[in-house]
C-alpha cells in the first residue's frame, strides 16, 4: 500500500495480485492499532468517522463506515444525506446493504459503495436465517445475481459472507468488484473479521470463520478483579484510618493553627 491513504482505484489495481486485510474497529485505540499494524481497510461506526480525532489515529487507512442507517430503515434520501456527511468527514467509501436504487443514488453522487451478498444479516430471513448461502448451484446462482446487480448499480466492492469457498472463488474471478470475504474462503480479494473476534473481547458465540489471536476477555477479567480489589482496599483503609495518611494531607504551621483556633473561639 502507498504511504498515503489509498483510493478506490488503488484497491482495484490490486485485484488478483494480493489479498487485502479488512477489520471492523470500534474505538480510536483500535483504529490506531489497525493503522500501526498495516490493516488495509477498516470498517468503522458512524460516530468514529465523525470524531475529529479519527484521522489522527488512522491517517492512511481506507475507511468504510458501517450500515447503521439502513439497519434502522432509513430512506434512500436519508442514507444519501448521511453518506455525503460521512464523505466530508473523511470516509473513503460507504457500506450499504439497502436497495439497488439506493446504491445507484449514491453512485450517481460519486460516492464509492461497498455492497453485500450471500448471508446479509439484515436480510437473512430471505435466505433461511443465519446460515451459509450458496451451497447448491441454484443458491450460488442467486449470489452471482446479487453480484451482477451490484455491478450494474455501480458498486465497487461487495462483502461476500458465509458462502462456500469454491463458490465464492468462482464468483470473485468473474467480477470486477473487490470481493471481501467474511467466511467465504481465500479465493476472494480481501479477508474481513471484527476486532472483537480477533482480540477475543466477547464471551458470546464466535462464528466459524473467526480466529482469535488474543484472549483479551480474560485480561479484562483480570483487570476487573484488580479493580475490585483496589476499591475494597481503599474502603478498608478509610475504615481503619490508614487513609488518608500524613503524606496525603497538606500540613500547617502549629502557630498558624493556634491563631486560627483562637479566632474560631472568639466567634462563638
Amino acid at each position: 500500500m502507498p504511504s498515503t491513504r489509498p483510493t478506490v482505484a488503488d484497491l482495484q489495481s490490486l485485484k488478483g495480485k494480493r489479498q487485502l486485510s479488512k477489520l471492523r474497529v470500534f474505538s480510536l485505540e483500535e483504529a490506531e492499532a489497525a493503522e500501526r499494524a498495516g490493516i488495509d481497510i477498516i470498517s468503522v461506526p458512524y460516530d468514529l468517522i465523525f470524531d475529529p480525532r479519527f484521522r489522527d489515529a488512522a491517517p492512511t487507512r481506507f475507511a468504510i463506515p458501517g450500515d447503521e442507517q439502513a439497519k434502522m430503515g432509513a430512506t434512500t434520501d436519508e442514507i444519501l444525506r448521511t453518506a455525503v456527511k460521512l464523505r466530508a468527514a473523511s470516509a473513503d467509501a460507504m457500506y450499504c446493504s439497502a436497495s439497488l436504487q439506493t446504491i445507484r443514488r449514491l453512485r450517481d453522487e460519486h460516492i464509492p459503495v461497498c455492497g453485500h451478498v450471500g448471508l446479509i444479516p439484515a436480510h437473512a430471513t430471505w435466505t433461511g436465517g443465519f446460515k451459509a448461502v450458496g451451497k447448491t448451484a441454484e443458491s450460488a446462482s442467486f449470489v452471482w445475481k446479487q453480484v451482477r446487480d451490484l455491478e450494474a448499480a455501480g458498486a465497487f466492492a461487495a462483502e461476500i459472507e458465509v458462502v462456500p469457498a469454491e463458490m465464492a472463488s468462482a464468483i470473485s474471478r468473474r467480477t470486477p468488484l473487490i470481493m471481501i470475504s467474511m467466511g467465504a474462503g481465500a479465493g476472494c480479494d480481501a479477508q474481513y473479521l471484527f476486532s472483537e473476534d480477533v482480540l477475543g473481547t466477547h464471551r458470546g458465540h464466535y462464528p466459524r470463520h473467526a480466529k482469535r489471536y488474543r484472549d483479551l476477555a480474560a485480561e479484562f477479567d483480570r483487570i476487573q478483579s484488580e479493580r475490585v480489589a483496589a476499591f475494597s482496599e481503599y474502603a478498608a483503609d478509610i475504615q481503619s484510618g490508614a487513609y488518608p495518611a500524613p503524606q496525603h494531607m497538606v500540613g500547617v504551621d502549629a502557630e498558624e493553627l493556634r491563631k486560627f483556633e483562637a479566632f474560631l473561639e472568639s466567634q462563638t
